[in-house]
């Protein structure tokens, strides 16, 4: 019997031990991943921000609040159809920032689409990718850092500027008790295009460009706090400013009108929710990853310690029988 039960543990044990690398090295790849479907809806605001009366003589004026209502939604069919060429597990969201002034009016509507790679977020190039319309090639990474992100700079996609540039790691931090990585990146004044859905109908922005020389000008300082197992953002704010130079606002002083500038944050209901949501995950991506192959090597381990165990106890009561 204590033969038998040994051989038994025995074939656990290397069971165990097979398992171990395949669950890190086979599944974890193939089985964390961000899901082709997801929905998410973040709403951001900016407190005592400053913003463009376009309807009130086109003058820049304080107000209580904008907010910022972003949603993003995995496009499973059209997935599919980058899969089918790039070969690889590919994700396409389809996002639409919707900024809403005080008197719950659009200020401005801008969708965009973004395609990556489902494991490491890499951007997968495919006809459709673009902001507010104009076709965009994104280098590094958008809205979303790698599963285990290390700690260290990355290429980050600006949307306004369609850009991308450094965004720096900073350094450890905690944040309601979770150990995060620190990020931030300041794009400089930099001409942007304009919004092609303006607050007010009929209002063409290449017509306004073009016709009275008005162009858009864009800096932002942006702080991401990241959760370094997902590589998802717990925590975002930036400091954003927009400005009108030239044409209808050369008569202002230093020929510059202030479209917008404001501390964006997330609401704090939102925050909460972001935060369970991203633990939530962490949970399940550790387990894959971590736990569960550390902890079938430990049983491996143990399980063939009790086989030899057994299998020396046996030998020992056959030698005592044989003398």
């Amino acid at each position: 019997m204590r033969r038998r039960a040994s051989l038994v543990l025995l074939a656990l044990a290397v069971f165990c031990a097979a398992l171990a690398p395949l669950l890190r090295w086979y599944a974890y790849p193939r089985l964390a991943k961000i899901p082709p479907g997801q929905y998410q809806e973040m709403v951001l605001e900016a407190k005592d921000a400053t913003l463009l009366d376009y309807a009130g003589g086109m003058q820049p004026k304080k107000v209580d609040k904008v907010t910022i209502v972003q949603t993003l939604k995995g496009n499973v069919e059209a997935s599919r159809e980058v899969e089918a060429d790039a070969g690889k597990d590919v994700v396409v969201w389809d996002t639409l920032t919707y900024i809403i002034g005080p008197d719950g009016k659009m200020v401005s509507r801008i969708p965009e689409r973004y395609l990556f790679d489902a494991h490491t977020q890499d951007p997968v190039h495919a006809t459709g990718e673009m902001v507010d319309g104009d076709p965009v090639k994104r280098e590094g990474i958008e809205f979303k850092w790698p599963f285990f992100t290390e700690p260290r700079d990355y290429l980050y996609f600006d949307a306004q500027t369609r850009t991308s540039s450094p965004i720096h790691y900073v350094g450890p931090r905690t944040y309601r008790g979770m150990e995060v990585y620190y990020f931030e990146q300041t794009v400089p004044w930099t001409k942007v295009p304009m919004p092609k859905k303006m607050p007010i109908e009929g209002i063409d922005p290449a017509t306004i460009e073009q016709a009275t020389g008005t162009t858009l000008w864009y800096t932002v300082k942006a702080r991401f706090w990241v959760d370094p197992v997902t590589g998802a953002p717990v925590n975002a704010e930036q400091d954003i400013q927009q400005e009108m130079r030239g044409g209808i606002a050369a008569s202002a002083p230093e020929g510059r009108l202030t479209a917008f500038a404001g501390h964006v944050t997330i609401r704090p209901d939102y925050a909460k929710y972001t935060f369970d949501l991203v633990a939530s995950n962490r949970t399940k991506v550790l387990a894959l990853h971590t736990y569960a192959p550390a902890g079938l090597a430990a049983a491996g381990l143990a399980l063939l310690a009790a086989a030899l165990w057994l299998e020396a106890r046996g030998r020992g009561r056959e030698d005592g029988v044989s003398a």
